[in-house]
């Protein structure tokens, strides 16, 4: 055999290590990529992933909570601490698995310290903690709205600024992404936020009252139970899109985006829902906006956003910390430089929406609401 298929054949058998640390053939240097451990644990899901700076996943883990609770109608905080505790360190392991990278070969060790469930929050971060300190490794506390918020970099080639629209569980809040750490906060829930509204509270009144007039028993299913969820989902679909809608008139007023090339961006949970998503798409094309969300998977919580705004800090050298002293977890909050109030000021006037876009059939009653 000549040197030449000596060395193809050793290529092919080293290939998925060749592969993992990015070699260069043409210059038989290997090219040193960034890699960041992301951890995510700010509410019912434990996530791990490793992401590169070219924006690789190369690895990850999720473990859903969601079971358990739905059978106590709710999320229980010390359950969900305790089921933390029981499954991050295997997370964490089956992601470094996966990827082929040890924690050694880490850049970052990047974590959710901000807004969530404090029992939660505490133990993602106590765990990264530890193996910050175990690895001497650089620490990269992130806010898990900013998270979401840039996750649309990581699968779209996109830059700043763009209104960015987050819809989940526990938040509801408009924002101009200007920068990776630089947000103008233009509006946010002041009660229930969305996945909340659609997984909780759907119209109990509206429930009693049509359980008395069909004689119903406890167990036994209303008549008119899909015709309810419909409503409640056309409901909180219209408000978020007129809100969206000032929005959008907010920023092209104030110059804050630019007309010829604004984009709105929908993320976080209820993002996945396709009736509120539909809503919104149409709603960007009527007004010249371009619309953008992630994947489903990535939507909801995970630790493949939290390693990628750990990249993106990163890159841009913002609260990379070489010393965690002091560092505490958050459940509250805010996102950005709140201008709500000016937005408030502006008492833009937004036209009924019949006559902007065209309303759709409701055929997505009860899709990924959350």
């Amino acid at each position: 055999m000549n040197s030449i298929a000596k060395n193809l054949l050793k290529s092919v058998k080293r290939g998925q290590a060749v592969w993992l640390r990015g070699s260069s053939a043409q210059s038989g240097k290997q090219h040193l990529r960034k890699l960041v451990l992301g951890i995510e644990t700010s509410c019912d899901d434990t996530g791990a992933a490793v992401v590169d700076d070219a924006g690789n996943v190369l690895g990850e883990a999720l473990h859903c909570q969601k079971e358990v609770h739905l059978q106590a109608g709710g999320i229980i905080p010390v359950v969900a601490q305790q089921l933390h505790r029981e499954n991050i360190e295997q997370v964490v392991k089956e992601a470094l698995g996966v990827s082929g990278v040890s924690v050694r070969e880490l850049a970052a060790i990047a974590t959710t310290v901000k807004p969530g469930l404090a029992l939660s929050l505490e133990v993602g971060l106590q765990y990264s903690l530890t193996l910050v300190n175990k690895y001497q490794k650089p620490f990269i506390p992130i806010h898990h709205m900013e998270a979401h918020a840039l996750t649309i970099r990581l699968t779209h080639h996109l830059e700043f600024p763009f209104l960015v629209l987050l819809l989940s569980g526990g938040h509801c809040i408009l924002a101009v992404a200007q920068g990776v750490s630089d947000f103008l906060l233009l509006g946010q829930s002041i009660d229930i936020a969305p996945g909340d509204m659609l997984d909780k509270n759907l119209v109990n009144n509206a429930i009693i009252q049509k359980e008395k007039e069909e004689g119903i028993q406890e167990g036994e299913i209303l008549s008119c139970v899909k015709d309810i969820a419909a409503a409640v989902q056309h409901a909180v679909a219209v408000h978020i899109i007129q809100r969206t809608y000032r929005a959008m008139l907010f920023c092209i007023k104030n110059s804050i985006l630019s007309s010829r090339n604004a984009t709105l961006v929908v993320s976080g949970g209820v993002a996945s829902n396709q009736y509120i998503r539909k809503g919104l798409q149409t709603l960007a094309d009527a007004n010249d906006f371009a619309f953008l969300c992630p994947p489903p998977r990535l939507c909801t919580d995970n630790g493949v956003m939290i390693a990628w705004n750990g990249i993106e800090r990163l890159r841009a050298g913002l609260g990379v910390l070489h010393s965690t002293d002091g560092i505490r977890y958050e459940p509250k909050a805010p996102l950005g430089i709140d201008i709500s109030k000016r937005v408030e000021e502006d008492s833009i006037k937004v036209p009924k929406l019949r006559k902007k876009i065209q309303w759709f059939p409701q055929n997505h009653i009860g899709e990924n609401t959350n």
